[in-house]
């Protein structure tokens, strides 16, 4: 008999089980679909905001409504990050075929002292024909970089000739038509798998 016990319980434990899966709503399909936890809402990125491009038009966000845009914030004197991010971004569009023309490019300097639109002129040349370079004053930067919660500071770099670098985050948005956050990517992402996302969204 109590040899068998072990085996009662443990057929119990078994049958609770079964049957719970079977009464709960959606419990077999979260176990089978391994899509157990899921996010909701939309991530709170993006917002108005008023910038000078390249040629030296003034900008808002309304001039982008209607397109995709692929937003990178960062500046023209960073030595790496900055150039990784937007050659990932060009290569992932030049990949991506037609479907590139619905995506704008945009790159926002988070160091407007240094970069004036004939600075990111010469930049913004270096990679996608299409990227559209934008700056402004350091209070409207900081409005933009708030609005998509970019982190930037000013830091001492004796190295640099003007004495001092801008640390920031790395991340590429994915903007909707209609200025919403649909994704994002890092500087680390490769250009096939920024290309798989963006044949997604578009």
């Amino acid at each position: 008999m109590r040899t068998k016990l072990p085996i009662l319980v443990g057929g119990g434990l078994v049958l609770g089980i079964c049957a719970g899966l079977l009464l709960i709503p959606g419990a077999m399909r979260g176990l089978v679909s391994g899509d157990v936890v899921r996010t909701v809402g939309t991530a709170t990125v993006g917002g108005p905001f008023k910038l000078t491009d390249h040629k030296g038009k003034a900008v808002t966000e309304q001039d982008f409504r209607g397109r995709h845009m692929l937003v990178f914030f960062g500046f023209t004197f960073c030595p790496d990050v900055c150039p990784t991010a937007l050659q990932v971004s060009s290569a992932a569009l030049e990949k991506l075929g037609a479907k590139a023309e619905r995506v704008t490019p945009v790159f926002i300097s988070v160091d407007p002292e240094r970069d004036t639109p004939e600075q990111l002129a010469r930049y913004v040349s270096s990679f996608h024909p299409r990227l559209v370079g934008l700056s402004g004053s350091p209070q409207d930067v900081a409005a933009v970089a708030k609005a998509f919660r970019v982190y930037y500071r000013k830091t001492k770099d004796e190295r640099s000739a003007a004495e001092y670098t801008i640390d920031h985050s790395s991340i590429i948005y994915l903007m909707g038509p209609d200025g919403k956050f649909i994704t994002h990517f890092t500087h680390t992402t490769t250009v096939d798998a920024m290309v798989a996302s963006l044949r997604r969204h578009l």
